[in-house]
């Protein structure tokens, strides 16, 4: 049987197995997450304040689960710290789950790509999460493939799969190792020409009037609507944080935050600190990625670049 919300057990060897450790803002933000873990896996579930001392005590994991339903304050960023260290050293798997309202401070601290963010996930969406972390730690700790199908939410995690896949095939295009058969294009020479705001606004525009007439999840990849926003903030000379960019990505802030994180790893976004708030961060193109976007619209001219 699962531990109850907010165990006062000290340690965990009875489980006979590794847990999940479920640090929750609320009680029922840990009862949100304990829903997602299924009959059979263990779990142990803290108040976020107690998290970091249960760290330092932790024997071991299968996953860390962090459920937050508002911001914390201060203290969630040396949390955010702690358990972006703990994932790249291997410890365990993490998922992170929080409103709308707290994609910046998340974003500004989470860097690991393993680390799977849920911005108002619905419960499906948590047990597929989850799943899919523990199922990219056993392949990593094993170096043995195994068929996803067997866990939880099936179809959900199929879905969630499939979408990890398609980023991961994105960035395996983008970043073409230097063994790589195929040569990229060489970039035109010369001074990249300017585009005007108006006519970034316009194909902004007409790619938002698609939801008129079609299913928005036929269009669900959203690397070109960051570009293309990014490119018109640049123009602009304004800056954009993390939120305003999944907004302008039009898909999930989950969907999104991935994308944005597979594009500033090959190197067509760049993070910049905000200099008058440590809990945000703007995105903004990259040099070589702005001066594509312009060389870009100074080639299609004056046509309907969609």
């Amino acid at each position: 049987m699962n531990a109850s919300i907010y165990p006062v057990a000290s340690g965990l060897d009875h489980y006979g197995v590794p847990p999940i450790l479920i640090a929750a803002s609320s009680e029922s933000a840990a009862r949100r997450a304990a829903e997602a873990v299924d009959a059979d896996t263990p779990y142990c579930a803290v108040p976020i304040g107690d998290l970091l001392a249960r760290l330092d005590r932790q024997g071991s994991a299968a996953a860390l689960w962090l459920e937050l339903d508002d911001d914390p304050g201060p203290e969630l960023d040396g949390i955010l710290d702690r358990i972006d260290a703990e994932v790249g050293a291997g410890r365990f798997a993490a998922i992170i789950a929080a409103p709308q309202a707290m994609v910046d401070p998340i974003f500004t601290r989470i860097r690991h790509p393993d680390i799977e963010l849920l911005i108002d996930g619905t419960p499906a969406d948590r047990a597929a999460a989850l799943a899919l972390a523990r199922w990219r730690r056993r392949n990593k700790n094993s170096g043995v493939a195994e068929d996803i199908t067997q866990e939880p939410s099936a179809a959900r995690l199929r879905q969630l799969s499939d979408e990890v896949s398609r980023i991961a095939a994105t960035l395996a295009r983008l970043s073409v190792g230097p063994d790589a058969p195929v040569e990229k294009p060489q970039p035109p020479t010369g001074e990249a020409p300017s585009v005007s705001l108006d006519t970034i606004r316009q194909v902004i525009r007409a790619r938002r009037l698609r939801a008129r007439y079609f299913d928005e999840e036929l269009f669900a990849d959203p690397a070109w609507d960051m570009l293309l926003d990014l490119l018109q903030a640049e123009v602009a000379q304004h800056r954009v944080p993390v939120s305003s960019l999944c907004i302008a990505a039009a898909v999930p802030a989950t969907t999104a935050l991935r994308w944005i994180k597979t594009m500033t790893d090959v190197g067509l976004f760049m993070r910049r600190a905000d200099p008058h708030d440590g809990r945000r961060v703007f995105v903004e193109l990259a040099p070589s990625a702005s001066e594509a976007m312009r060389r870009y619209f100074g080639e299609v001219g004056t046509a309907v670049a969609i």
